[in-house]
C-alpha cells in the first residue's frame, strides 16, 4: 500500500510504497477513504513536536474495516468508522476520573508499525499514520458511524469538528449571549466558530492574518471578520460595550497570538487555547495583571471531549442537518496531492484539505 512518509524535520514528504503487518488480535485493518491535512501533522514536519523518522503522517480520518484480528467485539469488517488517535486505556487515574482526554496512555506523537519498501522500522503519527490507503490499529482506536455518514464529514470528525465543538461545549462552556472571540481560522478554528454560533454566541467575532479567511468565516457562522494586527484588542473592545469578549479562543499555538486573546477577553473572562505551540514559546504576563484582569487562563485538549461518546453524537447532528461542516473543507485532492496540501498550510491557506486515498 502507499503512505505519504517524512524523512527528516524541513523535507518534504513523498508517497512511499510501505507494508503494514497484518492484524494481531485486539487489531482492525482499516480502509483509508477520506482523511483530513491537519496542523498537528505539520508540526511533526517542521520539528514543532519531535517525532521519528520515517514517518507516516495523517490522524484525521474515516474509512471501512476490511479485516479484524482475533478478539476483535467492537466492530466487523464493512463497517463505516471514524478513526480515534487518542483512544484512552479507561483504566489510568484520569480515566476514572472521567477525563479521558488525558489519559495517560494516549496521544502518544509515533508508535512503531509496519515496515518501508526498504525494510526500514515504518512510525505511524499518534499510532494512525492515516494519509495513506490503508491502517492497522487497535479496535479502541476506530469508533463505529452510521453508513449514510459522507466520509469526508465522518473524518473531520476525527479531530478538527471534536477539539472546535469540545473547546466551546465542554471546555468553556459558552452560553447563549456571551460574546465569543475566535483566533486562527484552520479547520478547528472554524469549528469553533460555527459551534459558537450554534451554542447562541453574540457577536462571533472571527480573527485571522489573512483577508482570505473571511469569507471562510462568514460562512462558518461568524458576526464579523477582524483582521488580526496591533489594534485588536481595541477592535475586538470596540464591539463588545469597551470590554472585550467574554470568550476567547486561540486555535493557532503561538506565544504572541495566546496575548492577543488574553487581551481581548474582558476582566473575568476566559481564555481557551486550543492550538498546540512549540515548549519554547514563552507567554509574558505579569503577576500584576493576572490579579487585576480576574481572568481565567486554560487549554483544551481534544475539546475535553470523550470520543467514543461524542463522535457518535457529532455523526447524529451532521445526519439531521443541525451540523453543517461544509464551510470546512476548502480543498480536495488526493494522496498525490497532500504534500501540497501542507504547503497551503504552511501558508496560510484555506480551510480543510481533505485527502481521498
Amino acid at each position: 500500500m502507499r503512505a505519504l512518509v517524512a524523512r527528516a524535520v524541513g523535507e518534504p514528504p513523498r508517497v512511499e510504497p510501505v507494508e503494514l503487518p497484518a492484524p494481531a488480535p485486539g487489531e482492525v485493518r482499516v480502509s483509508v477513504r477520506a482523511a483530513g491535512v491537519c496542523h498537528s501533522d505539520l508540526s511533526m514536519l517542521n520539528g514543532t513536536v519531535a517525532a521519528p523518522y520515517p514517518l507516516a503522517l495523517g490522524h484525521e480520518a474515516a474509512g471501512v474495516v476490511i479485516e479484524t484480528g482475533a478478539d476483535v467485539t467492537r466492530v466487523e469488517p464493512g463497517e463505516h468508522v471514524v478513526l480515534n488517535w487518542a483512544p484512552p486505556c479507561r483504566r489510568c487515574w484520569y480515566c476514572e476520573r472521567h477525563e479521558p482526554w488525558l489519559c495517560e496512555r494516549g496521544g502518544v506523537p509515533a508508535v512503531a508499525r509496519g515496515r518501508t519498501a526498504a525494510g526500514e522500522p515504518l512510525h505511524v503519527t499518534l499510532g494512525l499514520g492515516a494519509l495513506a490507503e490503508e491502517v492497522v490499529v487497535p479496535e479502541t482506536a476506530v469508533i463505529p458511524v452510521p453508513a449514510e455518514l459522507p466520509f469526508e464529514a465522518a473524518a473531520l470528525l476525527g479531530c478538527a469538528v471534536l477539539t472546535g465543538v469540545g473547546a466551546v461545549r465542554r471546555t468553556a462552556g459558552v452560553a447563549p449571549g456571551e460574546s465569543v472571540v475566535v483566533i486562527g481560522l484552520g479547520g478547528v478554528g472554524l469549528s469553533v466558530v460555527g459551534a459558537a454560533r450554534a451554542a447562541g454566541a453574540d457577536p462571533v467575532l472571527a480573527v485571522d492574518v489573512s483577508p482570505t479567511k473571511a469569507k471562510l468565516a462568514l460562512a462558518a457562522g461568524a458576526t464579523e471578520f477582524l483582521l488580526s494586527d496591533d489594534s485588536l484588542s481595541r477592535a475586538v473592545r470596540g464591539r463588545t460595550d469597551r470590554r472585550g469578549a467574554d470568550h476567547a479562543f486561540e486555535c493557532v499555538g503561538r506565544g504572541s497570538t495566546i496575548r492577543a486573546a488574553w487581551r481581548a477577553t474582558r476582566r473575568g473572562g476566559t481564555v481557551t487555547v486550543v492550538g498546540m505551540g512549540a515548549k519554547d514559546d514563552v507567554v509574558p504576563l505579569s503577576a500584576l495583571e493576572i490579579f487585576h484582569s480576574a481572568r481565567t487562563l486554560r487549554s483544551s485538549v481534544y475539546g475535553s471531549s470523550d470520543p467514543d461518546r461524542d463522535v457518535p453524537a457529532l455523526a447524529r447532528s451532521v445526519l439531521d442537518g443541525s451540523l453543517d461542516l461544509a464551510p470546512l473543507i476548502s480543498d480536495r485532492t488526493d494522496l498525490d496531492g497532500a504534500a501540497a496540501a501542507f504547503d497551503r498550510m504552511a501558508r496560510g491557506e484555506g480551510a480543510r484539505t481533505v485527502v481521498v486515498p
